[in-house]
């Protein structure tokens, strides 16, 4: 895995819109290994900042987001739509 990919993959670890779900199929990588890459490539004070503010975090995973975001908002924040900061770092990284 080359830097510019691990940079993207700690962006979209920190993103409230990008779920852990997406990071696994586009990376292929799991929740536990996004944990792994985060200590290995942060700085321990942010990492703590970030497993803090993730964890129990119920959204970070799509299928709960999905069905809060229809039922709630109606719309579908789990998604990468054109509007989210998620898929604005991905069409600029293309």
């Amino acid at each position: 895995m080359n830097e510019s990919q691990i940079s993207e993959i700690i962006a979209l670890a920190w993103d409230d819109e990008a779920a852990f779900d997406a990071i696994e199929r586009q990376y292929g990588l799991s929740e536990g290994d996004v944990i792994k890459l985060m200590r290995l490539n942060m700085k321990p004070s942010s990492f703590r900042m970030w497993r803090k503010r993730v964890s129990g975090r119920k959204t970070k995973h799509e299928a709960y987001f999905d069905k809060m975001s229809s039922k709630e908002h109606g719309i579908g924040l789990g998604r990468r739509t054109p509007g989210s900061t998620a898929f604005r770092r991905i069409q600029n990284k293309r």
